[in-house]
């Protein structure tokens, strides 16, 4: 069982099954112990949580019937046992979503401290990630035990935003969340904390002034509302922004990858599991169908991996790429500090460009990255071959519509978005959250509401939760309502057939995106694929054998 408190109240089975629990009174009880799992919260707390000072005459037979009817809707996944002097629910702190957060906004603020803000920021990022919209126990609102447990969450989730706002500020990735930064301010004047890591932002992106004036507000703020005058660090911060020795952004590499101009929506468990995958395999394949994702997660991962920090990461575009000699150029070409043409090898000896590869290579813990791999999988899979077996210290991050399929690989296999089942889950799936982030891009002001909600479901639903097919249907909303995407989807690829006129080629519609993956099929794929598609909504073995003999 799995219980949410970070938003509405919610519960699902262990394979993601929703369960119903109906009852204003009845999720109150569910709330109240679920604030404290497997451990038993005498009848006498219920019932003051529940009535407050004006319980029924008969209270505890009145909790003992609500109680019965909560283990009613949770049959089959958990329950609530009956113990000496109260009850207790049986689950533990990892299946309840506050209490996991606040876990792991611990472990975080304490990686913080012990300067490992690359560690942190992943921790926190998922701490935060658990959170659905707005406030926690959001359905309870006015039921005093759970606007006091409310309010500590947030203070909590608050907490946790500047630790991972230090930790992106200390990676030098200060550009990525000073949008955020600024929104936070403004939410919450009186923070000083949040001020520092404001002033450091504003800061490193040689915005001075900037920093002083968010000095000047916040003590403006402090002053009127409170009374009193900026902390000893808020201080000694303007003073060191006023003598310009303030500590500036570590060197990176970030310049040699890819920067994309929207921001990166969900993703942080697998963006985890590429950040421990790196620690202990030096190949890393992020595999997936196309237009899932794969070159945004391996950057975005690899902005947070230590070698960026060094300056020892190397991007290698491979989508124009289509011969072995030509693999080798853009190796090549990435590894010079000239740029990809710079560099002109001799194939007077075949063993001479793979020989400079290594040479560029040396000298330390690196990272290469391989994006788009799936052209030339058995050529890009002998290369990471000898470049590993000649380089103990590179990891090679790889992303393919396949697996290069050698020994000590290591795959993130990288699926659509998650898609909500009612409008009620939509502003917690992650397929909604990127919709309305590139939403409010082309119409500012576009929200999730009573009248879109419906609209914004459906289109994540019909496009399977796929980002780039998403992001399509998002810039549709230039000409057209969310309602008229929604129903003019029976022709998608027609309607999604212009998005990013400077992305890839074959990422630039949804039929090219298609196309791109049925050129790689030999004849004999293609055939099973056609036969494949009479079946619109899936097949079980049997179905399948009777169409391909």
């Amino acid at each position: 069982m799995r219980i949410e408190l970070l938003g509405r109240i919610r519960v699902f089975t262990d394979d993601g099954t929703p369960v119903e629990v109906g009852g204003p009174r009845v999720r109150m009880v569910l709330a109240r112990l679920a604030l404290q799992p497997g451990h038993v919260v005498p009848a006498e707390t219920l019932i003051g949580a529940i009535w407050g000072d004006g319980p029924p005459a008969d209270a505890a037979n009145a909790l003992q019937a609500l109680v019965s009817r909560l283990r009613k809707a949770l049959r089959g996944t958990g329950g609530v046992q009956s113990r000496p002097g109260g009850y207790r629910l049986v689950a533990g702190a990892q299946d309840v979503d506050a209490h996991r957060f606040e876990e792991l906004a611990a472990r975080g603020g304490k990686e913080l401290a012990a300067d490992r803000p690359q560690a942190a920021s992943v921790t926190l990022g998922e701490a935060l990630g658990l959170w659905r919209g707005g406030a926690a126990l959001a359905d309870l609102s006015d039921v005093p035990f759970a606007d006091d447990a409310a309010a500590r969450l947030e203070e909590l989730r608050v907490a946790a935003a500047e630790d991972r706002f230090d930790a992106e500020v200390r990676l030098g990735r200060h550009d990525e969340v000073l949008a955020d930064l600024e929104a936070a301010g403004r939410r919450h004047p009186l923070r000083e904390r949040l001020t520092v890591v404001r002033m450091r932002a504003l800061y490193a992106a040689g915005r001075q002034s900037d920093a002083l004036t968010v000095y000047e507000e916040t003590r403006a703020e402090l002053a009127g509302q409170l009374g009193v005058d900026p902390s000893r660090e808020l201080r000694e911060t303007q003073l060191a922004v006023l003598r310009g020795e303030l500590d500036g952004p570590p060197v990176h590499a970030g310049s040699r990858l890819p920067r994309w101009l929207t921001g990166f929506v969900g993703r942080q468990e697998e963006l985890r599991l590429v950040l421990e995958l790196m620690e202990t395999s030096r190949l890393v394949t992020v595999v997936g169908p196309g237009g899932v994702g794969k070159t945004r997660l391996a950057v975005h991962a690899l902005t947070r991996h230590r070698t960026c920090r060094s300056g020892r990461v190397w991007f290698v575009p491979l989508a124009g790429v289509e011969t072995s000699a030509g693999l080798l150029d853009a190796v090549l070409g990435a590894l010079s500090a000239s740029g990809p043409r710079s560099v002109q090898p001799l194939r007077t000896d075949p063993q001479e460009p793979l020989d400079a590869v290594a040479g560029l290579l040396a000298g330390g813990e690196a990272v290469l990255v391989l994006d788009n791999c799936e052209r030339l999988v058995a050529d890009v899979a002998e290369l990471a071959a000898r470049l590993l077996d000649r380089l103990p210290y590179v990891t090679i991050l790889a992303t393919s519509r396949e697996s290069l399929a050698i020994v000590g690989e290591a795959l993130c296999q990288l699926g659509p978005l998650e898609v909500p089942a009612t409008t009620e889950e939509a502003a917690g799936a992650a397929s909604v959250r990127l919709f309305l982030d590139r939403a409010a891009g082309v119409r500012p002001g576009f929200v999730l509401d009573e009248v879109t909600a419906g609209p914004v479901v459906e289109i994540c639903g019909r496009l399977d939760g796929l980002p780039l097919a998403l992001e399509l249907a998002a810039a549709r909303l230039r000409t057209m309502s969310v309602e008229e995407i929604a129903r003019r989807l029976d022709d998608r690829f027609r309607l999604l057939a212009s998005g990013n006129r400077a992305g890839p080629a074959h990422q630039r519609t949804l039929r090219a995106v298609v196309e791109w993956s049925w050129e790689l099929l030999t004849e004999d794929e293609r055939a099973l694929a056609r036969r494949l598609s009479v079946f619109p909504g899936g097949a079980g073995r049997d179905a399948v054998r009777a169409v391909c003999p």
